[in-house]
């Protein structure tokens, strides 16, 4: 035999190359339309028909189904896709992955691509000198589809011919005349490839050359495509394995509606081949049957025919497929953690821009409703239950005269300041180390500004939540009923934001919230006529009077933040702009 060691080496560098040119030409077009395709990603879902049109829409696009795939795993693990809409995004993903197939065919077999590869790779070094960001990817791009090519060429040449080398006949012979045996083992050596290889574009180019060169018949490629079929969901479960319950059912669900396909594909194998074979026929092509030159158009119309018709058929059950990944992986329920600790703030949100601000967003919630609510709340020795329940604001403070006796200044140290920390040092990396719209900029700019405010309501309260435990049970009863009033009112408050952020369809609660930001603004003229008024009639004390002053301050300031804090992270309005307009309108 006359294929070598260094034969071998340079079949795997022409594949090296081959999946080097694939991966700069997907990074590439991940750059010059991610931003684009995870927006419709995150868009297009609801319906399973759009979900299935969305993920052949940016498969066909980035070519890559492994990509899309991961995205959706990471979509999925930041919740911003249920269940059902990924496997629908799945489904179309299986579908677009078949035009890489067809590229290779037409491009690779039936065009010569080596007398303008080169020239391309030129072409593109000269465009990605050009300073534009675009225009760098788009050098990026046709870089990365010369060298595509120029692999895949340097494979047909590196694979051994068998008119020089009739042992691998004969080696292959053992194994190809096993009858439906045959098929089984090519499948699993499709499944394998596509493992180790970590593409099943590149398994299919090799399943390709193999035919194209004589090496397999027709009905053992077509196995070799169903077993990278399975092979390909591999990289989606391994990517699952650290995230949580929600993607593991993503990359399970890919699984198994791939192998779904694959058996009843095995059942109908053989007739199923033979009407591909007169399809092919019909486009002009010889029978795949006998001559090896139109297997690879026969085996890009089997893998096209096959997905789709996989896809048209498992599309009206994709309620049951959920059921049995729901049921093979239980929901677990989220980890309690330390408030202090991040809880959705991972390095692999920090992927992609729509994750990392859905993570912050969560991680804001997290510790608003962890500790600024407990904290604010028991500053001002109201219990939390109280709050949530139905009792009358009056007779929640007073059923509530006991001290709490808290160190607000200790309890942000040791509950908040970290976390705090964190969320603002997640949020500045994704503003600079991601390529963002200016919707996500702003969006990550409310979320530090609603942390912000959180953290002034804490210093609000902190200095608050001293007089009212001082004066709780005074003798003086003017003095009581002041403070009584200012915890009416910031039970008034949290109030309307937990009934806000439980039902955030509901715009009544929004509009209430605006009514009680309104009212906080009115009540500071009323509260220093009626302070004034106390002072005149000496029914109040010089301190007290300063204390009032100051924490009718205070409570207002805290109300305004507290509802902006609502408004940022519960609401759908972007109160940013809504404020600039607001202040514009004012001045």
């Amino acid at each position: 035999m006359e294929y070598g060691f260094a034969d071998v080496l340079s079949l795997i560098g022409a594949l090296g190359l081959f999946l080097f040119g694939m991966m700069v030409m997907s990074d590439a077009l991940l750059q010059l339309a991610g931003n684009r395709m995870r927006s419709i990603l995150a868009t297009m879902t609801s319906n399973r028909v759009f979900g299935i049109f969305t993920g052949f829409l940016i498969t066909s696009v980035i070519q890559s189904s492994s990509a899309t795939t991961l995205m959706v795993v990471s979509f999925s693990n930041a919740g911003l896709l249920t269940l059902t809409e990924s496997i629908g995004v799945i489904m179309g993903a299986n579908i677009g992955t078949t035009i890489t197939a067809w590229l290779i065919t037409i491009l690779g077999f039936k065009v010569s691509m080596g007398a303008i590869a080169l020239p391309l790779v030129g072409l593109g070094l000269a465009i990605s000198f050009i300073k534009r960001e675009k225009a760098k990817h788009w050098g990026y791009f046709i870089i990365g589809f010369a060298v595509l090519f120029i692999g895949l060429q340097f494979l047909k040449e590196s694979m051994p011919d068998i008119n020089s080398n009739p042992e691998i006949l004969q080696f292959l012979g053992r194994y190809t005349d096993l009858g439906f045996w045959s098929v089984l083992l090519f499948l699993l050596i499709g499944t394998i490839l596509t493992v180790v290889i970590q593409s099943s574009s590149a398994t299919m180019a090799l399943t390709l050359i193999m035919c194209a060169e004589g090496w397999i018949p027709f009905e053992l490629a077509a196995a070799m495509v169903l077993g990278e079929n399975i092979g390909t969901t591999i990289t989606a479960n391994l990517a699952a394995l650290v995230a949580n319950f929600q993607a593991k059912r993503t990359a399970m669900a890919h699984l198994i509606f791939n192998i779904i396909g694959v058996l009843w594909m095995l059942i109908l194998f053989y007739p199923f081949l033979k009407f591909v074979g007169w399809l092919t026929e019909l486009t002009g092509s010889e029978s795949p049957y006998l001559s090896a030159a139109a297997v690879p158009v026969a085996i890009s119309l089997f893998h096209t025919t096959f997905n789709v018709t996989n896809t048209f058929l498992l599309a009206w059950f994709v309620n049951p497929i959920a059921k049995v990944v729901q049921r093979v992986i239980p929901e677990k329920a989220e980890e309690e953690k330390p408030i202090d600790q991040p809880k959705y703030l991972t390095k692999e949100a920090l992927k992609y821009p729509e994750t990392i601000i859905a993570a912050l967003i969560k991680e804001s919630k997290y510790l608003y409703k962890r500790a600024i609510f407990k904290i604010v709340a028991h500053a001002l020795n109201i219990h939390r239950e109280d709050i949530i329940s139905d009792i009358k604001p009056k007779k929640v403070v007073k059923r509530s005269q006991e001290p709490f006796n808290i160190d607000v200044r200790e309890l942000y140290s040791t509950k908040v300041k970290n976390i705090y920390g964190k969320i603002i040092r997640y949020a500045t990396k994704a503003q600079t180390s991601l390529d963002l719209t200016e919707d996500q900029n702003n969006s990550i700019s409310q979320v530090k500004v609603a942390n912000r405010k959180m953290v002034e309501v804490l210093r609000d309260v902190k200095e608050l939540g001293k007089n009212v435990t001082y004066y709780l049970n005074s003798d003086n009863q003017y003095i009581q009923k002041e403070y009584d009033k200012f915890r009416k009112q910031v039970v008034k408050v949290l109030r309307m934001i937990y009934l806000f952020r439980k039902d955030q369809d509901n715009e009544i609660y929004y509009e209430k919230l605006q009514e009680l930001k309104r009212e906080a603004k009115a009540n500071i003229h009323q509260d220093n006529l009626r302070i004034d008024k106390l002072i005149r009639k000496d029914l109040i004390s010089v301190d007290m009077a300063s204390s009032l002053v100051n924490d009718t301050d205070n409570v207002n300031d805290m109300i305004k933040n507290l509802i902006q804090v609502a408004e940022l992270l519960y609401g759908k309005k972007d109160t940013l702009l809504v404020e600039s307009s607001e202040n514009k309108k004012s001045a």
